[in-house]
C-alpha cells in the first residue's frame, strides 16, 4: 500500500509501505547499508520501527546520519533503525522508494482484514519442490480445503515467474519477426525496383559494354554487385542509428543497453542476402539484352 512519509517539512507522497515478519530479510536476503533490519523483539513488541529504502533515506537525510531520527508515516511517528542497500530500478521503476514495518506493528495500525504474502525459500535446490509442495498443504489445512477442492490461493514460484517472462518476451520476439519480416520483403521489392530502373536507363551501356567483349556472366556480376552494395550501404545507415537510439535510451533511462558484434554481423549479412536474391532478375534481364537492339536504344 501507498502511504505518506515526513520529517521535518520534507513531505514524500505514495511510498511503498511493506509490512513483514523479521525473518524476511534471511528469506528475501535484503541487505542493509546502514543500520540493521528488525529483529523479532521488536517485532512481537510491536515497536514503531522502519526500515527505509536508500531513495527515501536520500530525499529525507542528504546529508546522512539517518539511524534513529524519528520520521512519520501517516502521521505517526517510527524510528529508523535501517538504511536498505540501494537496488537501482526494474524497467524505469525505482525499487528503493519504501519503508517497512514489523508486521504485527502494521496490523495494530491498519488492522488485520487485508491481503496476505507468505514467502518460502527452500535450504537447496533439490528440496525446492518439496517446500512448494509443503506450503501447499500447510495453506490448504489452514483454510480446511477438502481434497477435491482447488486451491483458493495463488503460489507464484521463480519458475512460474520465469515461464511468464518468457511467454512476454516470446510473443515480443515473434511479432518483432513478423515485422521485421515484412520489412525485408519490401526493401528486397524497393532494391529490385531501383535495380531494373537502373538497367533500363544503362541499356546503352550495357550494349556499348558487351560489343567490346563482356560477357552475360559478368554484366550479371556486376549488377548483383551494385544490388549487394546497395543493401549492405541501407543495413549500415540502420546500424548507425541503432547504435545512436541505444546510446540515447542508455543515457536518458536506466535501461541498460548494447550491440553486440554478432548482431552486426548477422544484420549485415541478412542485408547483403535481400540485396543479392533482389538483384537477381534485374542482374538476369541485363545479361540477356541483345547487344544491336540496346545500342539502338535512346
Amino acid at each position: 500500500m501507498a502511504c505518506e512519509v515526513r520529517f521535518g517539512s520534507v513531505i514524500l507522497n505514495r511510498i511503498h509501505l511493506s509490512a513483514t515478519t523479521a525473518n524476511i530479510a534471511d528469506i528475501e536476503r535484503i541487505e542493509a547499508a546502514e543500520g540493521r533490519y528488525f529483529n523479532r523483539v521488536e517485532e512481537s513488541s510491536r515497536r514503531n520501527v522502519t526500515f527505509i529504502g536508500a531513495d527515501v533515506a536520500e530525499k529525507l537525510f542528504p546529508l546522512g546520519n539517518v539511524i534513529g531520527r524519528t520520521v512519520r508515516i501517516d502521521g505517526r511517528p517510527f524510528d529508523v533503525i535501517g538504511v536498505g542497500k540501494a537496488k537501482g530500478s526494474v524497467f524505469g521503476q525505482p525499487q528503493d522508494m519504501y519503508v517497512a514495518l514489523p508486521l504485527s506493528t502494521f496490523m495494530g495500525i491498519y488492522g488485520s482484514r487485508r491481503s496476505l504474502n507468505l514467502s518460502v525459500t527452500s535450504t537447496s535446490a533439490e528440496s525446492y519442490q518439496d517446500a512448494v509442495d509443503d506450503a501447499r498443504v500447510v495453506m490448504r489445512t489452514r483454510r480446511r480445503l477438502g481434497p477435491s477442492d482447488k486451491d483458493n490461493f495463488g503460489i507464484i514460484t521463480p519458475s512460474a515467474i520465469n515461464e511468464l517472462r518468457d511467454n512476454i518476451f516470446g510473443t515480443i520476439q515473434v511479432a518483432a519477426i513478423g515485422v521485421t519480416s515484412i520489412s525485408l520483403v519490401v526493401g528486397g521489392i524497393v532494391i529490385m525496383n531501383i535495380m531494373l530502373v537502373s538497367v533500363t536507363e544503362r541499356t546503352k551501356e550495357i550494349g556499348i559494354r558487351k560489343s567490346i567483349g563482356a560477357r552475360r556472366g559478368d554484366i550479371l556480376k556486376q549488377f548483383l554487385a551494385e544490388s549487394t552494395l546497395l543493401s549492405l550501404v541501407g543495413g549500415g545507415i540502420g546500424i548507425v542509428i541503432a547504435y545512436l537510439l541505444a546510446k540515447i535510451v542508455a543515457m536518458t533511462t536506466p535501461v541498460p543497453t548494447a550491440l553486440p558484434i554478432l548482431a552486426v554481423t548477422v544484420a549485415l549479412g541478412v542485408s547483403a542476402t535481400v540485396g543479392l536474391v533482389s538483384g537477381v532478375y534485374p542482374a538476369w534481364k541485363a545479361a540477356r539484352l541483345d547487344p544491336i537492339e540496346a545500342l539502338r536504344a535512346d
